[in-house]
C-alpha cells in the first residue's frame, strides 16, 4: 500500500489509475515487493483512501523521511532555502450565485430523499433566474442579474427554513444540524465579510491573494517548502493562511524530525522578514547591502539569494508533476498529507534520475569489459569447435 501511494505521486495519477497500472506493469509490482507476476488488482481504490486515514499524518511523514534517506546527499543541509506557495483545493471558482444555487439543490435533494412535504420547489422560476444571471458583465444585463441573485437568495432562505421545520417535526434535525447551520452562514455572509465560506463540501478553504495579474486569488491553503542547496526537499508542511514569517519555527521542527538536525543557515525571500534567528538557525533574507561590506561579502550574498530563487522551479515541478497543483483529498487532513506525499514523490523521482545517470555513465565501461571477455571466449572456443567438427 505504501508503494502504491509512492507510485501514485511519482507518476501523477489517481487512485483508480495506479491500481490499474499496477495490474499491468510488472515493474510496479516488483517495486511493491511482489516476487511473481500478478494478474489481479492489488486492492480497490477505496482501500487506498482508508489506508491514508489509518496511517495518518505521522505515517505519511515517515514516507517523506524515507524519500529523504534514499538520496545520497540528505546530510548536506547546512545551507537550506524556504519558500511558501498555495495548494489549491479541488473546488470551482466560488461566487455567491453558485453557492446559493447549490444550497437550493441540496435542500430539494434532502426533501426528495426523506420524502418530506414541500410547499413549492421553484423549479420553473429557477430556470428563468438562471437565464437572467447569464452575461452579467454586460452593462445592459447587470441590473437584471443582480435582481436575479437577490431573488435566488430569497428562495434559498425559504427552502432552508422549510427544511428545518420539517426535519424538526420528523425528529431528524440533529442529523442535519451542522449542514443547515452552514447554509445559514453562507446566506448571511457579506461581500467584504471575514471567515467566508467558499465551498459547501470544503468549508475550510481559504481565499489567498496571489497578487499577480493573471491570477489574483487562489482558493486552498498555504504550504511551506524547505529544500537543500542541491535541490532535495527536506520539509513540506501545510498551514491555513498564515504570515510566512510565522511558519519558520514549525517548518524547522519538521526538518529536525525528518533529518535529525537543523540547518545552520536558512534563506528566504522578503516575505519572511521579522525573524533573524530560530533556535540555532540563522534566517537570511535579501536586504540593502551595508556600507562596510566588502566585495567578497556582497558576491557571497548575491550567490546565496540567486540560489534561493532555484526553489521556484522545484515548486513548479511539485505542482505540475506530483499533484500539488490541485488537492483532491478531503478536509484539513487531506491538505496536510497531500503536500508531504507530493514532496516524497519529488524526492523519489530525484533518486531515480540520479541512479539512471550513474548507470548511463557506468554501462559503457561494463559493455567494453563484456565485449573484451566475449572476444576472449571466442578465441578460445573457435579452435576447440573446429577440432570437434573435424572429429565428427
Amino acid at each position: 500500500m505504501v508503494g502504491l501511494l509512492i507510485l501514485k505521486h511519482v507518476r501523477n495519477v489517481s487512485d483508480e489509475s495506479i491500481v490499474e497500472q499496477w495490474q499491468e506493469n510488472i515493474y510496479h509490482q516488483y517495486f511493491c515487493g511482489e516476487q511473481s507476476i500478478q494478474t489481479c488488482a492489488p486492492c480497490t481504490p477505496t482501500e487506498l483512501v482508508e489506508f491514508r486515514k489509518r496511517i495518518g499524518e505521522e505515517g505519511v511523514e515517515l514516507i517523506l523521511k524515507e524519500s529523504i534517506r534514499v538520496n545520497d546527499d540528505h546530510d548536506e543541509i547546512d545551507k537550506s532555502f524556504i519558500d511558501s506557495t498555495v495548494q489549491e483545493k479541488n473546488i470551482t471558482f466560488p461566487t455567491d450565485a453558485k453557492l446559493t444555487k447549490k444550497i437550493i439543490n441540496r435542500c430539494l435533494k434532502i426533501n426528495a430523499k426523506l420524502g418530506l412535504p414541500m410547499r413549492q420547489s421553484y423549479k420553473m422560476e429557477m430556470k428563468g433566474l438562471a437565464r437572467d444571471q447569464r452575461f452579467r458583465n454586460h452593462p445592459k444585463n447587470k441590473k437584471k442579474a443582480q435582481k436575479a441573485d437577490r431573488r435566488m437568495k430569497t428562495i434559498a432562505g425559504r427552502l432552508v427554513r422549510e427544511l428545518e421545520r420539517n426535519l424538526l417535526k420528523a425528529g431528524l434535525l440533529g442529523e442535519f444540524a451542522e449542514e443547515i447551520a452552514l447554509y445559514y452562514q453562507v446566506l448571511a455572509q457579506k461581500k467584504d465579510g471575514k471567515d467566508k465560506i467558499y465551498s459547501l463540501h470544503e468549508p475550510e478553504v481559504k481565499c489567498i491573494s496571489k497578487g499577480k495579474e493573471h491570477k489574483k486569488y487562489e482558493f486552498g491553503n498555504k504550504v511551506s517548502i524547505v529544500r537543500t542547496w542541491d535541490g532535495l526537499v527536506i520539509g513540506a508542511l501545510s498551514f491555513r493562511n498564515e504570515y510566512d514569517g510565522h511558519s519558520i519555527d514549525r517548518s524547522l521542527e519538521q526538518v529536525e524530525r525528518l533529518v535529525g538536525r537543523r540547518p545552520k543557515l536558512l534563506a528566504g525571500d522578503r516575505g519572511y522578514r521579522g525573524q533573524k534567528q530560530s533556535d540555532t538557525t540563522e534566517i537570511a533574507i535579501p536586504d540593502v547591502p551595508k556600507a562596510g561590506d566588502s566585495y567578497y561579502k556582497k558576491r557571497k550574498k548575491r550567490k546565496l539569494f540567486c540560489k534561493q530563487a532555484g526553489i521556484e522551479p522545484i515548486i513548479g515541478h511539485l505542482k505540475a508533476d506530483h499533484r500539488l497543483c490541485r488537492n483532491f483529498y478531503a478536509g484539513v487532513f487531506g491538505d496536510n498529507i497531500n503536500v508531504m506525499l507530493a514532496a516524497a514523490g519529488f524526492n523519489f523521482k530525484r533518486a531515480m534520475r540520479i541512479l539512471y545517470a550513474m548507470l548511463r555513465r557506468l554501462l559503457p565501461k561494463f559493455q567494453n569489459i563484456i565485449l573484451q571477455k566475449q572476444n576472449l571466449l571466442l578465441h578460445v572456443w573457435r579452435p576447440a569447435a573446429a577440432m570437434h567438427v573435424r572429429a565428427f
